[in-house]
């Protein structure tokens, strides 16, 4: 069985990423060059930062077709956060809200990448 172990994010300028990420997350990366940085997400799952211009193949789908979650223990955790997001100036794209699945907020990146944070619905 496979067990995907890395996100990977393209990005038109991977140092301002860098320090967008470094600052949300709060670590900084396991690695970093010119055209590619990587975050230790857990001890699980990995973000890669990938220099657009410079993936082979060229990729096909523009940001904002895919989400990084980040789960959450309670409401009071994701409004928390949602301020902090927007303190730090975060692109908010959705305010937090109710949905089936939880309480939930969306933030973009730089690139336009959503980051959505959400504690899930208590049974």
């Amino acid at each position: 069985m496979l067990h995907p172990n890395m996100i990977v994010f393209y990005v038109t300028n991977p140092s301002e990423s860098v320090n967008f990420y470094q600052k949300i997350l709060g670590t900084k990366p396991l690695e970093s060059s010119p055209t590619f940085a990587m975050f230790d997400l857990n001890n699980d799952v990995l973000l890669g930062l990938w220099a657009k211009h410079t993936v082979q193949p060229t990729p096909t789908t523009t940001p904002g077709s895919n989400e990084i979650a980040f789960t959450l223990q309670a409401k009071k955790d994701v409004d928390d956060l949602f301020n902090t997001w927007v303190k730090q100036g975060l692109k908010i794209v959705q305010q937090p809200t109710n949905m089936d699945f939880g309480y939930t907020f969306v933030a973009t990146d730089l690139d336009g990448h959503r980051l959505r944070v959400f504690t899930p619905v208590q049974s």
